[in-house]
């Protein structure tokens, strides 16, 4: 009997070691090694801040052409999509009643001249004869008067003689700038009247041409506040780089040159104007960019990888941080926004923090860790 009790309780033992799992066994036997993370040492940069803006381009000269006389349309003196020189002739206005108009009014100022010329004549006359009392002095005055009047006459015919000259000039119809040309609105034989509503053709200066973005009011105010309260500081030169429809990125940089002054009260936002120059004519008015604008500098700017800001339900973001003692903290951070792919950190790190980037699944705040610099196996 006793040995049966004694088989039983041997029995007894060895299940109850063997529902020990081998972790527990290892536990009991002695403690696990610290987890090794890779972090990355803080340390403050200057960085150019820059804001993605949606844009479309605007001709930075445009002149549509119009006839300043009416008239018919002889020729047109241009070539279709071509470009044209400041002051070219781009069309030719029958300029036969404008050359008769001009010849009337060059011989009108001969007749004034020569009706001015007789009544000095007759006033000087009168001059002398007054003193003999063979005229009176009432003649003598309308003498003067009519002289007078003569020479009146002459400046108004030689006003008409301008203005006739302005008109025949005008049957030449020129551009006003240099630039591409568009279609024509109108064909030889065709009758035009002046300053009529349709344009003959538009002209369009592109290079340099005007790129128009739009931010909004809430955005430009913050960036004010951030520049007023030395958070940031004036970039030196506000350069521009825009990415085209096709995702290309263009060659040439811009700057910015003004800020709309009205905020738009449908949309809540302004009009920024930046100017890039465009000799090879890429850029084409009315098309849709997205431009990169340099908004500020930061001198201490402190980045951190995407990969180690993580957020909660709430969206707040934390970082996880190495302590003097080795051991993991949780960090609540302001990742305020992102730049060249890293999160700006504007509260919560400073110069000389561990930021543990890899092997965050593995650790929790309290444990212990070794650490290997991960910026140095990237």
């Amino acid at each position: 009997m006793r040995q049966y009790k004694s088989a039983i309780l041997a029995l007894a033992i060895t299940a109850a070691l063997s529902a020990c799992s081998p972790a527990d066994q290892a536990a009991q036997g002695q403690q696990m090694p610290p987890q090794e993370v890779g972090i990355m040492t803080v340390q403050p940069a200057q960085v150019k801040l820059q804001t993605e803006l949606p844009g479309r381009t605007q001709a930075f000269l445009e002149a549509q052409i119009r006839p300043q006389i009416s008239g018919v349309v002889l020729k047109r003196l241009f070539t279709e999509g071509g470009t044209v020189e400041e002051g070219q002739p781009l069309y030719q206005i029958d300029p036969a009643p404008f050359e008769a108009s001009l010849a009337s009014a060059k011989a009108s100022v001969l007749r004034a001249k020569a009706n001015a010329r007789s009544a000095e004549l007759t006033f000087k006359r009168y001059q002398k004869l007054v003193k003999t009392n063979y005229v009176s002095q009432q003649d003598l005055d309308d003498a003067e008067a009519a002289y007078q009047l003569a020479i009146a006459d002459i400046k108004v015919a030689e006003a008409n003689q301008n203005t006739a000259e302005i008109n025949l000039n005008y049957t030449e119809v020129r551009s006003p700038i240099g630039g591409h040309i568009g279609k024509s609105s109108v064909t030889p034989g065709a009758l035009v009247t002046a300053n009529q509503a349709q344009e003959l053709a538009t002209v369009q200066q592109l290079d340099p041409i005007y790129v128009d973005l739009t931010q909004s009011s809430a955005a430009l105010l913050a960036l004010k506040s951030k520049l007023a309260s030395g958070n940031l500081k004036q970039a030196d030169s506000a350069e521009v780089s825009l990415t085209l429809e096709d995702g290309s990125t263009y060659s040439r940089a811009g700057k910015l040159e003004f800020a709309e002054v009205n905020v738009n009260q449908t949309t809540g936002s302004v009009t920024l104007r930046a100017i890039f120059p465009n000799p090879d004519g890429v850029l084409l008015p009315g098309m849709y960019v997205r431009a990169m604008v340099t908004t500020g500098v930061d001198d201490a700017a402190i980045l951190v990888p995407q990969k180690g800001v993580s957020r909660d339900a709430k969206g707040n973001a934390s970082v996880m941080v190495v302590g003097a003692d080795n051991k993991v903290e949780a960090r609540p951070v302001n990742a305020t926004e992102v730049v060249k792919g890293q999160w700006r950190i504007t509260d919560g790190l400073k110069a000389g923090d561990k930021v543990i980037l890899d092997g965050l699944q593995k650790v929790r705040p309290g444990a212990a860790v070794t650490t290997v610099d991960a910026t140095a196996q990237q």
